[in-house]
Formats: structure tokens, sequence, C-alpha cells
């Protein structure tokens, strides 16, 4: 899905909270500034001067976008840290650089540090250097997941710790579920898909079919494979209940369950107060991810669409879901054995 990160604020935080797409952007692009405490910083001037424009368009894209941008690393600075800033401009070299009209005298000073800088860069649009520099960030931050991934992002959710916990307890609560239609349930072979779809759809409003288009899986990919532990455990809570209420149902009216009487049961089912907030927080975490990290967009959950935060990134990215992903390779068999065991 093409980005434009002009008038995206979710893309444009989603890069900026990406620790390790920072580092890389930093070190790729070796854009220079000033160091001072720490971290990388520039001066609106610099700032100015790196996109060609002139400061008073820098000032007007920092007023309408304050909130933003002071989230990223925009401050004022004055007092003893403006002379300590002073002094480190002094001690560094910084070539090529027009750090302002900056003296004893100056009683603050408005400094970006790199987060800032780059998203001053996704708002710019009179400014071509801002645009090259888009572009550069879209690369760089889709190279690295690749990189991350091995070049698919189908299956970053198993990156997560908890995936294979809530996978196999899924499977475990399927099987209740699936019996129960059997055993409960008097409607023919297609019950077990339709009250899947009819699952998918109480959660995050897809049935199967459209959840694969979305994530263009093919058909021999298994859909709950592809799924994050939290809708997981979701769909296990719905199975599980589910397959209570239709055997107690079931055996208090003494037969099996027609078609009509199977659909209130799961409207009421569905509309327990219970739901709400876990399948708020489902749809969340799913919308957000997916759009982040695989750059499918769920058309039915956009309201649900936030930026993800840095831990969210360590998490699918991180060298702890490096470790996972070699530990389920290498041990892909067992998990195998496990899962149809379990």
């Amino acid at each position: 899905m093409a980005k434009d990160l002009t008038t995206c604020q979710v893309d444009r935080q989603n890069i900026l909270n990406n620790e390790l797409a920072i580092t890389e952007l930093q070190k790729q692009t070796g854009i220079q500034g000033v160091v001072f405490e720490e971290r990388l910083r520039f001066t609106k001037a610099m700032v100015a001067t790196y996109f060609d424009v002139d400061e008073r368009t820098i000032e007007r894209y920092v007023s309408d976008n304050i909130d933003e941008i002071s989230s990223n690393g925009y401050e004022i600075v004055k007092g003893a840290r403006l002379k300590a800033f002073i002094k480190c401009i002094a001690e560094q070299d910084v070539p090529d650089i027009n750090v302002g009209n900056i003296s004893s005298r100056t009683s603050q000073i408005a400094l970006f540090d790199f987060r800032a800088f780059l998203n001053v860069a996704m708002l710019l649009v009179e400014s071509k250097n801002a645009k090259v520099l888009r572009q550069i960030i879209l690369d760089i931050v889709i190279d690295l997941v690749n990189q991350r991934t091995g070049g698919s992002t189908k299956y970053i959710n198993k990156r997560d710790q908890d995936f294979i916990t809530a996978f196999l307890q899924e499977e475990n609560y399927r099987r209740e579920f699936t019996d129960a239609l059997k055993d409960y349930v008097d409607m023919g072979n297609s019950k077990y898909a339709i009250y899947t779809d009819k699952i998918y759809q109480s959660i995050f409003k897809e049935k199967a079919q459209e959840y694969k288009r979305i994530l263009n899986l093919s058909r021999k990919d298994s859909v709950r494979e592809t799924m994050y532990s939290e809708v997981l455990d979701l769909i296990a809570s719905y199975e599980c209940g589910l397959a209570a209420m239709i055997k107690s149902q079931s055996e208090q009216l003494g037969h099996k369950l027609n078609n009509w009487e199977m659909a209130d049961l799961f409207s009421s089912f569905e509309n327990l107060p219970l739901w709400k907030p876990l399948i708020i927080r489902a749809r969340t975490k799913m919308a957000s991810r997916d759009m982040a990290l695989r750059d499918a967009f769920h058309y039915q959950l956009e309201e649900y669409i936030k930026p993800l935060d840095a831990e969210e990134y360590e998490k699918f990215l991180g060298s702890s879901g490096d470790e996972l992903e070699k530990l389920m390779k290498e041990n892909q068999d067992v998990l195998i054995r496990l899962k149809e065991r379990s």
C-alpha cells in the first residue's frame, strides 16, 4: 500500500516509534548535527538549510503540527541548557552547516532531535530534499522489516513469544467447539464454516476469505497461523464459551439446536458486555500491527488503527524475535508433533 507521509500521521508515528529503523536511518543517511545530551540535535537554521527552505517555512510547520513534532523531540532550550548547547557547538566540528545566529545574548533556541528532524521531512511539501528523504525513509524501513522477517511478513506474528502458547491453546478449544457443533447442532457440514466466520466477523468484522484477501494469503495458508496471540486468545474464549452454551442449551431443550435456535444463541452470546473491551483490544492490535508491519489495511477496522509503540516494534522486529524465529525453525518437527498430540 503506497504511503504518503505528508498526510498520514499514523504512518509517520509508526516510523518514528521504530527504534531499529531510526538507528538505521541515522547510520545510512549520515545526516550531521550537534551532539547534545547524547542526542543528535539541529537548530531551526540547520533544518531550514538542509531542506533548502526559509526558516519561516519551518516555523509554520512547527506551529501547525506542534503537538506531533514536540512529542518527537522538538523543544525550546534556555538557561543553563542553552549555555551547554552553545559550548557543544564550539567544541564540535560541524562542517558546512549553518547553525544560525547564536551568541551569548541568545535567550532561548528551538532544537530538533533526529526524530523531530525526520518528522519535519515527512511533513514538508515545498522541499525537494524532503521528498528525497521521505523515499529513503520508506526504503530503509521496508528493507529493515524484510531483513528481520526473511522477506515475508506473513508470519511476523510468530515472532511474539506468546504465539506458540496461544496457538496450541486455541487448537484445543477449537476441537471442543467443533465437537459441540457436531454433537448438539442439527445443521449440515456447512455449520463449521458458517460459525467460524461468525466468530471472525464478531471479533474483527471479516470472514476468513476477506481476511485472506487483505493479507494476500494463498489457499493453502492457514488463517490462524497468521494471527496475533491476543486475537487467538479471544477466538479461543469464544469457542470455549460457545461450546459450553451450545451443549447446555441442547440438553435443556432435549434436542439438537436448529438453525434459528443456534442463530439466537450466538446473537445473545456475542452481545455479552464482557466481550466489548476484549474485542476493542484485539481489533486495535490486529489492525494497527498489520498496517505497520504487514502493510495490510483492514478497511472494516480503520477506526481502530493506532501507531505502534516502541515496545511493539521490539517484540516483532527485535533480537528476541530473531532468537524465537530461529528456535521455531530448528524445532519445527517437534512443534508439529506437539500440535497433533494436543
